[in-house]
């Protein structure tokens, strides 16, 4: 009897250590949730700077703008970096949940594409059709980047969430097709052109063909950079910090600029 409680009290100890030793590798393990493109690439680049400074990095990928923000509510993540803070905030207010905007990394500029038409003077013809996205907060944008090309003239007061119905002057009789965001490149050989989010650009491999985005000194840029996210009370957990230090670098910004300029642009400081 003494030798089985004795074998019981060795066996309940190995697993008590075992499980010690699990917790305590979890704790130096960053689990970050991640856009394919370009997010998930851009934290690959910081693995061995974190592992420098005793962490390990896990990046989760995601293929949707919900699941992330859910997981890092639950504490399934310790942070996560695909949305830019309209996003956020929009979904905070709608879903009860209390994430935080800690440091924007880059941003995404819209850019225009050739679809059947090669040049951006082909939007001057008359009648040219332009592709752009159909939810409010990136046709704004889309509209926005061509009334700065001086192609359409947009209703003042309007600009923030403009539609083609706020159009007051189109002298190049511009035809607007209104589209999912994630669609837009598999449309381009049935329009003239598209405005194309970058990071959808990058998936399908046409970064290079794009003619002309909007600028980093856009209202756009000031507004839409997208960045780190953490649970609302874990801005200064060491695991956060540690992350703010290794991506707000010089090492990340020339990495972004020699990727992926024009599609992506760094916004760190």
């Amino acid at each position: 009897m003494k030798k089985l409680i004795t074998i019981s009290f060795i066996l309940l100890l190995t697993l008590s250590l075992i499980g010690c030793t699990a917790s305590t590798n979890d704790d130096k393990t960053i689990r970050v949730g991640a856009s394919p493109t370009p997010h998930s690439q851009i934290l690959s680049v910081i693995k061995d700077d974190l592992l420098a400074l005793g962490y390990t990095l896990e990046i989760v990928e995601f293929t949707d703008y919900v699941l992330p923000n859910t997981a890092l509510d639950v504490n399934d993540l310790d942070a996560n970096y695909f949305q830019h803070r309209p996003y956020l905030n929009k979904f905070n207010a709608e879903n009860g949940t209390k994430l935080s905007f800690v440091l924007a990394i880059h941003f995404e500029p819209l850019g225009l594409y050739p679809g059947k038409e090669a040049s951006i003077e082909g939007l001057k013809k008359g009648g040219a059709s332009v592709a752009i996205p159909n939810d409010p907060t990136n046709e704004a944008r889309a509209l926005r980047l061509l009334a700065d090309l001086d192609l359409i003239e947009i209703a003042a007061g309007k600009e923030e969430l403009a539609t083609p119905l706020d159009i007051v002057n189109n002298p190049y009789s511009i035809e607007f097709v209104e589209v999912e965001s994630a669609l837009l490149t598999t449309l381009l050989s049935d329009v003239d052109f598209a405005i194309i989010n970058g990071n959808y650009a990058l998936g399908a491999n046409i970064a290079g063909s794009v003619l002309t985005t909007e600028s980093k000194e856009s209202l756009s840029a000031q507004t839409f950079a997208n960045g780190l996210v953490v649970k609302e009370g874990k801005e200064e957990d060491p695991k956060t910090l540690a992350l703010i230090q290794v991506l707000n670098s010089e090492k990340i910004k020339a990495f972004i600029t020699d990727t992926y300029t024009p599609t992506v642009l760094s916004v760190l400081e």
